[in-house]
């Protein structure tokens, strides 16, 4: 299934994308897409509804993150090796974790809001890897067996924030700064993690190209990684890492400016369009 929300600001309903890509709406089965959803049996129930009842909706809706009451945004670092090789940093041993806080949360084609003082502001095309089922000291062999599904993830940075110290928190943590989306598309009809397209364009020229199958860490060793460190609830999202071609490593850099549209997309799990603003 392909599972999203959508509406206004703070008024999003549920949906359901159907073979034709449309959206039917799911406000009559649920009040919202949130944690108690993702359950492998809750999912079962929403596969069980016949898709030709559910309501069409009219007209192009904007679409918010694709779940509601994420507790934790987590995200790792220099998962691939070209984009480890192109910041000059040696290949971690074992993962590289570091958080994004809940608030950056947005919708896969919201603006992207530039911080005030922020120079160096950056893209990140991920898969991201949204859990279902409490995940707590997790073998990788029954990693997946706890994810509810799959997103594109942007991991917007802004540099000059993030290096200023050794941690990264600040700089991937801003508002607008984690856009989820357009749908959560659910672990059964994603065949391989490890097998998937990802790209990246900033005003129409392709910035980063690679397939997650270039992982360090794949998507189980990570999901079991981080459950040893701690418990990974229904709900929370594991950005997987970038590869190669971000704006810091470019010889010479190039960072977003207001104005500028950021297209990227994972393969079957649809795209996302961003365009920077200043913050007034």
């Amino acid at each position: 299934m392909k599972l999203c929300r959508y509406g206004n600001v703070g008024e999003e309903k549920p949906g359901l994308i159907d073979k034709h890509g449309r959206i039917r709406d799911l406000s009559g089965h649920l009040h919202d897409l949130g944690p108690a959803d993702l359950s492998p049996r809750a999912l079962q129930l929403l596969r069980d509804i016949c898709l030709e009842e559910l309501p069409l909706v009219s007209g192009t809706p904007r679409l918010g993150s694709p779940l509601n009451g994420t507790s934790k945004f987590v995200a790792i670092g220099l998962n691939y090796v070209d984009h480890a090789k192109e910041a000059k940093l040696a290949i971690p041993d074992e993962p590289v974790v570091f958080m994004k806080a809940i608030s950056c949360i947005m919708g896969p084609c919201d603006d992207i809001v530039r911080p005030r003082g922020a120079t160096k502001l950056d893209w990140e095309v991920e898969l991201g890897v949204v859990i279902g089922t409490k995940a707590q000291y997790v073998s990788e062999a029954d990693a997946l067996e706890h994810v509810a599904g799959y997103c594109v993830l942007n991991d917007v940075s802004e540099r000059s924030y993030q290096m200023q110290s050794s941690q990264w928190d600040k700089g991937k943590g801003c508002d607008t700064f984690g856009p989820i989306g357009p749908w959560l598309v659910t672990r059964d009809e994603v065949a391989d993690p490890q097998n998937l397209g990802l790209w990246l364009e900033v005003n129409g020229k392709r910035m980063q190209q690679s397939n997650t199958n270039a992982m360090i860490f794949p998507v189980a060793k990570l999901v079991a990684y981080v459950s040893r460190y701690m418990t990974l609830y229904p709900g929370d999202v594991i950005a997987t890492g970038t590869p190669a071609g971000v704006g810091v490593c470019a010889s010479p850099q190039v960072f977003l400016k207001p104005g500028d549209t950021i297209r990227l997309g994972i393969d079957g799990l649809g795209e996302q369009t961003q365009t920077v603003k200043s913050r007034d």
